[in-house]
């Protein structure tokens, strides 16, 4: 193979990597979030929008079939403003 190959072909690793590294990120993210607001006893919002976006991030099969992790970074970061706007809605004289 030529040098730049190699190097093209390293670098879509990089990021490849990258992008998954930020998706699990926002995965723990995701379940630290449900953890605490059930701890606190507010309302975590719909189960399925918490386990439909772990699934969604787990499963091998995706609405957009690409090699990143762009959708499933997509529906973590939807997952995670629901519950957030749950807590919020919980509590609404206290601030963010």
């Amino acid at each position: 193979m030529e040098t730049t190959t190699v190097v093209l072909i390293a670098v879509a690793l990089v990021l490849a990597a990258a992008v998954l590294a930020a998706a699990a990120a926002l995965l723990v993210r995701l379940v630290r979030t449900r953890r605490g607001l059930r701890r606190a006893g507010l309302p975590t919002g719909p189960r399925w929008v918490f386990w439909g976006a772990v699934l969604y991030f787990v499963l091998p099969t995706d609405l957009l079939p690409d090699p990143v992790y762009l959708d499933d970074i997509g529906v973590l970061l939807l997952a995670l403003r629901t519950l957030r706007g749950r807590a919020e809605v919980a509590r609404p004289g206290d601030p963010a």
